[in-house]
């Protein structure tokens, strides 16, 4: 019998401190009823059956190997004759009996006479008390357990599926999901449960651009295109700001590029940072004027649009679900998209700058990298902009704006003639400008691209020149701002009858 007890307690030991791993026992539990009333643990299978009021109740549970105390008779393994059977085990499935609650035998009668002194009678009254305190302090751990772990998937709702289907059913197409981010209420953009599963079921198709950050990609998402762009590791930073930066409240607009997903996924060797956004054919703007000529109409819907798009971004929205405004800081022509439509949409918000005007902050990411040398504006070339100042950031676009301008109208083709295309100041700077190169040309000369004299002979193309100009003043403050040239160009697509 001793041998007996000591290999029992061995096994009841060895289970405990986890030698058996991955123990299935069945299982009652409500929430147990999606494992299809299985349950998976490192300690013990119990099965009990207890009598209350007279009505018998079977439960069978997973024991965690941590509750299996004290060792080799767990409380949670005892029994309470006439109320309570319950027995452990420690192998799969091997609570699956139905245990009967033994009856009480006769109680002694509660006299000293009989050789039942205080203590005997105290301890066998206590005994069952105790025991069935344990049962109900088990019982209530594994409700709180269980509302916990509720509360905790309610709170992250990234981990909870339960509500990915009103986002995510199966017959929902790109458009649909696209049409949820800009009627979602926030205009933050999607759930990250949602984002996450839109992202790592998208199929990669071609390579489309490379940069300094890493790789785009065409990908393919429910018969729909969108454009992934892959970050290196090293770029992290620059993935998590952009990321941060398209889901700021109420940022969506048909002119800054579509946000849908961001996520990180580890191959196993290293990890992607994916930015999942809506994909145009033809590529930046840069890509677009290599490849096209435009008309007068299709000039004004490049320059109506990119300034629309800058409006919106620059723009602070006051309330509960407002917007603070933003300052892109890298505009360029190779950061800015041309739809189908032959509109703009501005992309690439890495280095943007957000402005909280009820603390007066300016909130800069901790980021090494710094704009387009080529596009930089001449107070950040001479390093005289005042960074404590929001508008300082929003004249600087102005300024780069006014240069992606010139690259449009340049390509304008009127009266058979249009010019091919070029960056800005290509007849001033190397291929390759260092900031010396820019702040001289820029600052020491204050030289700016040439405007030819024959684009007075359009309205469209004279009006486009005096605003390239005003929008390159050296002193920022003078600069256009990116409403008033919205408005402008507006009146001026009127003029033209241009169909937007």
């Amino acid at each position: 019998m001793d041998k007996h007890r000591m290999v029992l307690s061995l096994l009841v030991l060895a289970a405990s401190f986890g030698l058996y791993d991955a123990l299935l026992c069945n299982c009652t539990n409500a929430d147990c009823e999606k494992q299809g009333y299985q349950c998976q643990t490192d300690g013990a299978c119990m099965a009990s059956t207890s009598v209350i009021e007279g009505v018998e109740q079977r439960v069978r549970a997973c024991i965690p190997r941590d509750q299996l105390v004290p060792p080799g008779q767990p409380f949670y393994c005892l029994s309470a004759e006439g109320y309570l059977n319950t027995h452990c085990c420690y192998s799969d499935y091997c609570n699956s009996m139905d245990l009967q609650v033994h009856p009480v035998t006769a109680w002694p009668p509660l006299s000293y006479t009989e050789g039942w002194g205080p203590v005997e009678v105290a301890a066998a009254v206590a005994g069952p008390v105790f025991l069935l305190c344990v049962v109900l302090l088990l019982a209530r751990f594994l409700f709180q357990h269980h509302q916990r772990a509720y509360g905790h998937r309610h709170r992250l709702d990234v981990e909870d599926p339960s509500t990915e289907h009103l986002y995510l059913a199966k017959d929902k197409t790109l458009q649909d999901l696209i049409y949820d981010l800009s009627t979602s209420g926030s205009g933050s953009g999607l759930p990250l449960f949602v984002q996450r599963t839109v992202a790592r079921t998208i199929v990669l198709q071609e390579i489309i651009g490379k940069g300094r950050f890493g790789e785009v990609w065409r990908g393919r998402w429910r018969g729909g295109d969108v454009a992934v762009k892959i970050f290196s590791s090293r770029e992290e930073r620059s993935w998590f700001r952009e990321a941060e930066i398209y889901q700021t409240i109420m940022l969506r607009h048909e002119n800054i590029l579509g946000f849908i997903a961001a996520d990180n996924k580890d191959n196993g060797t290293w990890t992607q940072l994916w930015l999942v956004s809506d994909y145009h054919e033809y590529g930046s703007l840069f890509d677009f004027l290599n490849r096209y000529s435009v008309t007068i109409e299709g000039m004004i819907k490049l320059a109506l649009s990119a300034a629309s798009g800058l409006a919106h971004l620059h723009m602070e929205i006051l309330g509960t679900q407002g917007k603070p405004g933003i300052a892109h800081r890298d505009l360029k022509s190779k950061n800015i998209l041309v739809k189908k439509n032959g509109t703009c949409a501005i992309a690439d918000l890495g280095l943007a700058v957000r402005h909280e005007s009820i603390t007066d902050t300016i909130d800069i990411a901790p980021n090494q990298r710094v704009g387009t040398k080529r596009y930089m504006a001449p107070e950040v070339l001479d390093e005289t902009i005042n960074m404590r100042h929001f508008d300082s950031f929003k004249c600087a676009d102005i300024y780069a704006l006014g240069l992606v301008y010139w690259e449009i109208a340049r390509r304008c083709n009127e009266g058979g003639i249009h010019e091919e295309y070029q960056l800005p100041y290509y007849d001033l700077v190397p291929s390759d400008p260092s900031i010396e190169d820019m702040r001289k040309v820029v600052c020491d000369q204050r030289l700016r691209p040439n405007i030819p004299n024959w684009w007075q002979s359009y309205e469209a193309l004279r009006v486009m020149g005096k605003i390239m100009r005003e929008c390159w003043y050296a002193n920022g403050a003078a600069r256009l701002t990116a409403l008033r040239i919205k408005k402008t160009l507006a009146q001026l697509s009127i003029e033209e009858d241009v169909k937007i």
